[in-house]
């Protein structure tokens, strides 16, 4: 296409693009724009080099004239200009999350990018914000879907799009580094099954937390208390397996601030817990908070209100208090479907890690983000296509945000750029998308969205940091009515095109047809 218009003499006419999505994911009412400071880097960045260009005249027809090559030699995005939402808006279907103007063959050839920018970034952050409130607000969310994902790059891109979704923690150390996002972690199976007896604990002594006296014995401190945990949970010592108890010591030593261990190896209650329970309370001997305990199979909630129970028994019976505020960990294919199941039944989750149902979205693969021509060389374009839903919405528009008295977001409004900003209590007619129904409306408040984020080439704003658009976004989701954050069956959230705009496109889709 670049060359066509290059050879046509159109390649430098002015152009405006919109980047938008038709449906909003997962069956819910609202997505997350994410990603766009990945397209302003990008686009400063952006040329061909002389590889590329040699790449290029080897895989395009060889009557592709040189003067083209030489072109694409000082192609750059120095004559592009870009408006958006600003990154972690909540948006909705329809609405322009970003306008790219520039030379016609320029702002053409950064399609693809940018929507293979905004597309995963912003379908994962949606999918983090709805799994974030399934779980609800106390619940902390930990986020290990890198063995899950599509590749390292896709790896990298869920930790931190989660995070901005809504997520406390990732176990992606690299994200960690780059990101600034806290990262946690336990241990694997492999871990434990490494270990078969207390023989394998070659470093055995621990100094205590307070630095008073000398190092002990931590093998000795945890088997001295291993029968007293038995005792009193009606656990023969027999059942449980040693192995498992060197590794929960041996991790103990390396870890003892932060002694949180995998019970599910072998079994919950008739092992893991109760060495667990031996070290941990050797660990308090020393002055040491253990942290708790993940829990990867079976019963889920069942199995978090006994071990509740248990920690609690354990620290009236040894007058150990800090054994009352341990955390239980849930992982083991956690989903949307699941953390609702979940809220519905007694259970002492603390914390949940999710990661396969996060950064793969089995439930939708693509968010379906397109780029389409609105305007060239000042005049309006428009798709008309066989499939009215595929209908495209012609000119450079306005896109305002309409509040109600209670500080709910309403209606989002596409206007013509000339036409005045709408007035706050003034009432305003407008037509729906969809059905194309009349409406007038009066917003208490009413707010511009779009915001020039790049200009002739150059970044125009400051970029936020990872932390700064995770803030944004539960700023955002709280301005949407209850009914709208809903996940299943929200309530329809509206968006609507001014009287001037629908005027525009009726008359230019019956000059089109005719």
């Amino acid at each position: 296409m670049a060359y066509t218009y290059w050879k046509s003499g159109r390649h430098q006419d002015e152009a405006v693009f919109e980047l938008f999505f038709r449906e909003n994911p997962f069956g819910g009412e609202f997505s997350l724009f994410s990603g766009l400071t990945d397209c302003l880097l990008f686009l400063k960045n952006f040329k061909y080099t002389e590889q590329d260009v040699a790449f290029l005249k080897s895989v395009l027809p060889s009557t592709t004239e040189e003067g083209f090559f030489r072109y694409l030699l000082t192609m750059d995005a120095s004559g592009v200009s870009v408006c958006s939402f600003p990154e972690g808006s909540v948006v909705f279907d329809r609405v322009p999350l970003m306008e790219v103007n520039g030379p016609l063959a320029v702002v053409q050839l950064l399609e693809t990018s940018l929507l293979c920018l905004v597309n995963y970034a912003s379908l994962v952050s949606s999918n983090a914000a709805r799994l974030r409130l399934a779980a609800g607000p106390k619940r902390r969310m930990l986020e290990m879907g890198l063995r899950r994902a599509q590749g390292p790059d896709g790896g990298l891109s869920a930790s931190r799009y989660s995070y901005i979704g809504g997520f406390d923690m990732t176990s992606n150390m690299l994200a960690g580094q780059l990101f600034g996002i806290p990262v946690s972690g336990t241990m694997a199976h492999s871990y434990i099954t490494s270990f078969s007896s207390l023989e394998e604990v070659r470093h055995r002594t621990l100094a205590p937390a307070l630095g008073e006296g000398p190092a002990l014995d931590l093998v000795s401190l945890s088997q001295a208390w291993l029968p007293r945990v038995c005792s009193l949970l009606q656990v023969t010592h027999s059942e449980v397996n040693e192995g498992e108890l060197a590794a929960f010591i041996s991790y103990a030593l390396a870890f003892p601030r932060n002694f949180l261990v995998l019970l599910d190896s072998y079994s919950v209650m008739r092992s893991g817990v109760l060495n667990f329970c031996a070290v941990a309370l050797a660990l308090c001997q020393l002055h040491y908070q253990p942290i708790g305990v993940r829990l990867d199979s079976g019963d889920l909630c069942g199995q978090s209100v006994e071990l509740r129970r248990i920690f609690l028994a354990c620290s009236s019976r040894f007058q150990v208090a800090e054994l009352q505020s341990l955390l239980i960990v849930g992982s083991n294919n956690i989903s949307e479907k699941s953390l609702l199941e979940m809220n519905g039944r007694e259970n002492e989750i603390d914390v949940v890690g999710v990661g396969t149902h996060l950064v793969t979205c089995p439930l939708q693969p693509s968010l379906g983000c397109v780029y389409k021509l609105v305007q060239v060389n000042g005049a309006p374009r428009m798709k008309l296509t066989e499939d009215s839903g595929k209908s495209t919405l012609p000119g450079r528009k306005a896109v305002y945000r309409l509040f109600s008295q209670d500080g709910h977001a309403f209606l989002d409004l596409l206007a013509l750029r000339e036409e005045p900003v709408p007035a706050e209590g003034i009432a305003v007619q407008c037509r729906v998308l969809g059905g194309w129904e009349e409406e007038t409306v009066t917003a208490a408040r009413v707010e511009r969205i779009h915001q020039q984020c790049f200009t002739q080439g150059q970044i125009s704003q400051t970029l936020p940091s990872t932390a700064d658009i995770r803030t944004r976004v539960q700023a955002a989701l709280s301005t949407l009515h209850p009914g709208q954050r809903r996940l299943q069956q929200p309530e329809r959230y509206k968006v609507a095109v001014s009287e001037k705009l629908y005027c525009l496109l009726r008359d230019l889709k019956n000059s089109l047809k005719n």
